[in-house]
């Protein structure tokens, strides 16, 4: 075994408050997914809820694996954590219904009683719908890519852990809103073409920065300098592979739903996008509110 990932796994320690946390989401989730597949089974269909926990799965190899340690040590360590927490993991978390599934997998009372009038209450319905327009997903998104990026702010969050968490915390809200519109869109209904778009638009961000990283003719990050190099690769390697990476997932990754997107526009003629999988959370809490 390479002496760095060895050393690695001798100071790592097993992350409990993570990984009960992530459980805990599992089992709330599974919960309401047994209960509606018990009696609507096409509902949210199986694959979904696989989605659901391979998004988990994701969360914590991000944050809780060996893998983490390496983030201060190498830019691509760090850029594969930023697309786990901002693109995958988000992703895969919304494709499993979430809302319609921990609602009902949570103690009825207290979705009555707590979550029913917070989610009616103006201003939070009113934020939510908001938070979930495609121009403030999109800036969300981009904002959260581009000053986490800028030199000085990177290094803050690279030397202090409590920036880190809140960097880490932003980049998965961020990618949160980003996805929210493509896979589990909010009424009223949006064309399917501006989905498309949207889409487009959010590569050009990774695709600046990509680029700057991976034919720039410095160190975007100084502070990578002075850290130990493990698996001997140098800075400036690792930072145009870190960059190319970047490239690569998010262009792939991007062109999948728009391609679907593109597809089912162009088959059915159909500009509005419409799941029963994905209710509003009125509906949900109206459901269980009639359990």
């Amino acid at each position: 075994m390479p002496f760095a990932i060895q050393s690695a796994l001798d100071v790592w320690r097993f992350p409990i408050a993570l990984t009960v946390s992530l459980a805990l989401a599992a089992f709330i989730y599974l919960r309401g997914w047994f209960r509606i597949h018990s009696t609507q089974p096409r509902l949210i269909p199986s694959w979904r809820a696989g989605s659901f926990l391979c998004g988990l799965a994701l969360i914590w190899l991000a944050l809780g694996s060996p893998l983490a340690l390496f983030d201060e040590q190498l830019l691509t360590v760090h850029m594969i954590q930023h697309l786990l927490l901002m693109t995958f993991a988000p992703a895969l978390l919304l494709l499993g219904s979430p809302v319609l599934a921990l609602l009902n997998g949570l103690p009825r009372d207290f979705v009555q009683r707590f979550l029913g009038p917070l989610f009616k209450w103006s201003p939070v319905h009113n934020l939510g719908r908001t938070l979930v327009r495609p121009a403030v997903s999109w800036f969300a998104a981009a904002a959260a890519l581009v000053v986490w990026h800028i030199p000085a702010v990177f290094t803050l969050a690279l030397r202090s852990e409590p920036w880190h968490v809140v960097e880490h915390a932003t980049f998965f809200l961020a990618g949160f809103l980003f996805w929210w519109p493509v896979i589990q869109p909010t009424a009223p209904a949006r064309p399917q073409w501006s989905m498309i778009l949207y889409l487009f638009l959010a590569t050009i961000p990774c695709d600046i920065l990509s680029a700057f990283l991976v034919f720039g003719d410095r160190i975007a990050y100084p502070a990578y300098l002075a850290t130990p190099r493990p698996f001997q690769i140098s800075v400036v390697a690792d930072q145009q592979f870190a960059g190319a990476l970047m490239w690569t997932c998010i262009t792939l990754f991007y062109l999948v739903p728009a391609t679907i997107l593109t597809l089912n526009f162009l088959s059915t003629g159909d500009v509005h996008r419409h799941d029963g999988a994905h209710g509003h959370t009125e509906s949900a809490l109206h459901t269980i509110e009639t359990r």
